[in-house]
C-alpha cells in the first residue's frame, strides 16, 4: 500500500477531482483523420486551446499540463495531494477501439510523468477505453503497475450506465486489483432539454447525468456483485441525493423494484462515495447524509475556471466539528485511494 506523509506546509486537503490535459496529442493512429481525435494549438502566453474535429472546444492554460504551476496553486488553496485524471473528452469512448487505447495511453503517460514530477503531491486516475472491455482491462493493468491508485470513467458509456451488466469484467477486475473507480459526466442525456448556451452542459446536465449513473449502479446491485469495490461519484454525486427519496420509496411500492433490489437504496447508497462539488453548505450537508460522513472526499474541478476555488472553506462553511473536516478533507481520500498515512517524513 503507498504511503502518504502529511506535511507541516499547512496543506491539509486531498483533491480527489482534478483534471490533466496533456500540453500536445500525437496524431491519430495511421496519419488519418479521424472524428473526435484531439489535437492542441501552440501554446501562447501560457494558453492553448484543444481542438475537436477542427472546433475549439475548450482554451486552457498550463496548469493542466506542469507539475510546478499545479503545485502552485496547491499550496495557496492548502491542497497536500491532487488526485489527476483525464479531462472526460480525452476518454475517447466514441472513436474506434484502437485508436481510443492509444489516446487514453498517451494521456496516463502524461499522468505518470506529472506522478514522478510532483515528488509526493499527485497520485494517478487514469482513463480506459471502456467501449472496449479487453483493452480497459489491459489498461487497467498497465497503469495500476506505474503506480496509479485506479481509474477516472465516464458517467455513461456512449449512452450506456455504467451499472449495465456488460461492464462486469471491469468492475470486477478493478475490484481484485483494489483500483478505485471514479465517476465523472460525460456527453450527458437531457441536452436537448436545456434553453440557454453551451455551458449549460456543465451546469446543468453533468449533475443530472452523475445521479442517473449512480441511481444505475443502485439499481444494478453493483456492489453486491462487487462487496470491495470502491466508486466515488463526481458533482457531489450529481442528482442522486434528490433522487434517492423516491427511489425508496418506489422500492417500497412496487413488487417488482423491491425483488430486483438486494438492498434498499438507501442502504447501497452508503456504500458508494462522493465529491464535495457542490457549491452551497446546505447541499452539502445533504450529500453527507446520503453517503456518510466516512464517504465524501474533498474535489474542485482543478484547474479549470468553474470549480471550488476555496475547497477547504467550503467544508469549514458547512461543518463546524472538526473531525468531520478531517474526514471530509484528507481521511476518506485516504481509504477511497487506499493511500496509507505515515508521520515519519
Amino acid at each position: 500500500m503507498p504511503r502518504l506523509y502529511r506535511r507541516g506546509c499547512g496543506c491539509t486537503g486531498i483533491d480527489v477531482h482534478c483534471h490533466v490535459v496533456p500540453s500536445s496529442f500525437p496524431a491519430a493512429p495511421g496519419g488519418k483523420t479521424l472524428k473526435g481525435w484531439p489535437s492542441m494549438t501552440a501554446v501562447v502566453d501560457c494558453h492553448a486551446t484543444v481542438v475537436i474535429d477542427d472546433k475549439p472546444y475548450r482554451t486552457i492554460n498550463d496548469a493542466c499540463w506542469v507539475a510546478e504551476r499545479r503545485i502552485e496553486d496547491m499550496d495557496k488553496a492548502g491542497i497536500q495531494i491532487q488526485a489527476l485524471s483525464p479531462m472526460p473528452e480525452l476518454f475517447g469512448y466514441w472513436i474506434d477501439a484502437d485508436a481510443a487505447d492509444h489516446l487514453t495511453r498517451h494521456v496516463n503517460d502524461v499522468i505518470a510523468a506529472l506522478m514522478s514530477e510532483g515528488k509526493g503531491r499527485f497520485v494517478g486516475l487514469g482513463g480506459v477505453p471502456l467501449q472496449d472491455i479487453d483493452r480497459s482491462i489491459v489498461e487497467l493493468h498497465r497503469i495500476m503497475e506505474l503506480g496509479f491508485q485506479g481509474v477516472e470513467i465516464g458517467s455513461n458509456i456512449n449512452g450506456i450506465p455504467i451499472g449495465d451488466p456488460r461492464f462486469h469484467p471491469f468492475f470486477a477486475e478493478a475490484e481484485k486489483l483494489g483500483a478505485a473507480i471514479f465517476v465523472h459526466a460525460v456527453r450527458p442525456a437531457g441536452m436537448d432539454r436545456l434553453v440557454g448556451p453551451a455551458p449549460l452542459q456543465q451546469v446543468l446536465a453533468y449533475p443530472t447525468d452523475v445521479g442517473l449513473a449512480a441511481a444505475s449502479v443502485i439499481t444494478g446491485n453493483l456492489l453486491s456483485l462487487f462487496p470491495h469495490l470502491r466508486i466515488a461519484f463526481s458533482h457531489g454525486g450529481g442528482t442522486l441525493a434528490s433522487l434517492l427519496p423516491r427511489l425508496e420509496q418506489g422500492y417500497s411500492t412496487f413488487p417488482a423494484l423491491k425483488e430486483a433490489l438486494v438492498e434498499p437504496p438507501s442502504v447501497q447508497a452508503r456504500r458508494l462515495y462522493a465529491d464535495t462539488l457542490v457549491f452551497d453548505a446546505d447541499t452539502l450537508r445533504r450529500v453527507v447524509s446520503v453517503f456518510g460522513e466516512d464517504k465524501v472526499m474533498l474535489g474542485t474541478d482543478y484547474p479549470f475556471n468553474f470549480r471550488d476555488k476555496t475547497p477547504l472553506a467550503s467544508v469549514e462553511a458547512a461543518f463546524a466539528d472538526d473531525a468531520t473536516r478531517e474526514r471530509l478533507t484528507f481521511a476518506n481520500a485516504l481509504t477511497f485511494m487506499a493511500v496509507e498515512e505515515t508521520t515519519n517524513a
